[in-house]
């Protein structure tokens, strides 16, 4: 088993609110992701699952059990942090098998479940090594290692991958989801990168200011983003967002070409993602501008386009594009791929 529940939870510090009446669900076997800026209370959320912080109002239950007051030791689960914390004067079979030995474990039970941590994460052949003889993500893994032997209800891993340079980061993402496929264990996993979310999760909570602003699966948040902040959250580079007025069925763009607008509710903001957009001729175009800057990425180039009132625009195009700065352009919008959003920030399809 290893589902979770939280219901109404709250966390304050003093007079100050930090987490405000989260409910949740974390089905068994689910790899749930935190994500959200810096301040949001991800990593908060998370050590209060973890009981590492009092929760000052509302229940945490595990597997149908309310362990709201219960300590870290008694709720059966593990937590992997940004920090290896690994002891250096020990192997790391020692380090692997360390929380089992205080417990009194047989040496035999010990030595199978580090054998079977081992074989998962690939660690067969450093076993007998010291943390300083190891790279930064073998490291992670003796740390996710070290979990695994104590078979847990749920994993927690908090910014596992922080402290890795950019390929490790790539390959430990890849090391991770194998685990996860492998274990079919519940985990949850606290990120800032939200291409960590993107390419990890079965299902996303984006969090900001205490509060979770959509939960949904990455091709949900991408596709059907709830409101302005999950919009521009959620995808590399962010969705563009320009004003627009809505009347009699139509949407229009200051010094632009509109069209059909398919909503009942006025919207004064619309939003596009950048490979949803053509660069075509300035005529052709719903709107046009000048390109100020070209980011070249191989497979693709990310133009930006300077268009007057409607701001810079970001557009994602192929890498053998031959667009340059200072080129006069027009943007052609998809017209399935647009996104309406309220006074509010709300999205219109989705209020």
């Amino acid at each position: 088993m290893g589902s979770i529940q939280l219901n109404k939870v709250e966390k304050w510090y003093g007079d100050t609110q930090v987490i405000k009446g989260i409910d949740l669900s974390v089905d068994e076997g689910e790899l749930v992701i935190f994500v959200g800026p810096s301040g949001c209370g991800k990593s908060t959320l998370l050590r209060m699952i973890a009981g590492l912080e009092e929760t000052s109002r509302g229940q945490i239950l595990i597997d149908g059990t309310d362990m709201t007051d219960q300590p870290p030791a008694k709720r059966g689960l593990t937590m992997v942090f940004q920090s290896y914390a690994l002891y250096p004067h020990m192997t790391v079979r020692d380090n692997m098998g360390f929380s089992l030995k205080t417990q009194g474990r047989p040496q035999s039970e010990i030595d199978e479940k580090v054998n079977y941590a081992a074989q998962v994460l690939k660690l067969e052949d450093y076993l007998d090594r010291r943390p300083r003889h190891l790279s930064g993500g073998q490291r992670q893994r003796v740390a996710i290692g070290r979990s695994i032997v104590r078979d847990p209800t749920a994993f927690l891993f908090d910014e596992p991958l922080s402290n890795l340079d950019a390929a490790l980061r790539v390959e430990m993402r890849y090391e991770i989801a194998k685990l996860h496929q492998s274990l079919q264990s519940t985990m949850i996993y606290v990120t800032h990168d939200q291409v960590e979310a993107m390419t990890l999760a079965d299902k996303i909570v984006v969090l900001q200011g205490g509060v979770i602003e959509q939960i949904g699966s990455p091709k949900t948040l991408y596709d059907h983003p709830a409101n302005l902040f999950v919009a521009q959250f959620i995808g590399s580079p962010k969705m563009n967002i320009m004003p627009c007025v809505t009347e009699g069925g139509e949407y229009g763009l200051a010094g632009g070409k509109g069209g059909e607008y398919p909503h009942t509710r006025s919207a004064t903001q619309l939003g596009i993602r950048p490979e949803a957009i053509n660069l075509v001729s300035p005529e052709e175009g719903n709107c046009q501008g000048i390109v100020d800057v070209t980011e070249y990425l191989g497979a693709d180039i990310y133009v930006v386009v300077d268009c007057g009132e409607l701001g810079k625009i970001t557009v994602r195009t192929d890498g053998e594009s031959e667009v340059r700065a200072g080129d006069n352009v027009g943007l052609q919008f998809h017209t399935n791929k647009l996104h309406f959003f309220d006074a509010e920030g709300l999205s219109v399809a989705q209020s």
